[in-house]
């Protein structure tokens, strides 16, 4: 398996464990390096943020959970395109992560829409 495919496997096992299984702590030990950068403006930089932020939603939003959808693999980069199934609302999502040399998750993005319940054509966000 090559360290793109090695990488996108990895990218889905780590938002498995912490956002279905709800785990943040685990995922972060198992797949994330020795720093942890987030772009997303509602959560902290670093390890501990991130624990602390998914612990929180696990608590407040019991039966979350997220689909992939497709995944792009490059270098040492990963994207993947999901779908956010939350209690009150649901979510297109893309959320890009950078790896270290050691098939690690150093970096974090992510872009997320509201799935409005109508739309101007029949072709889903998906």
């Amino acid at each position: 398996m090559s360290d793109a495919k090695k990488n996108e496997a990895t990218a889905k096992a780590f938002y498995d464990l912490m956002f279905n299984q709800c785990r943040p702590a685990e995922a972060i030990d198992q797949y994330v390096g020795d720093t942890y950068i987030q772009h997303n403006p509602h959560v902290g930089d670093g390890k501990q943020p991130f624990i602390d932020y998914f612990e929180r939603m696990a608590a407040e939003y019991p039966g979350k959970r997220v689909e992939f959808k497709r995944a792009f693999a490059d270098g040492d980069h990963v994207i993947l395109h999901c779908h956010q199934i939350w209690p009150d609302e649901e979510y297109a999502g893309i959320d890009i992560f950078r790896f270290n040399a050691d098939g690690k998750i150093v970096e974090h993005w992510d872009v997320l829409q509201v799935i409005p319940p109508t739309s101007k054509n029949n072709n889903t966000m998906f």
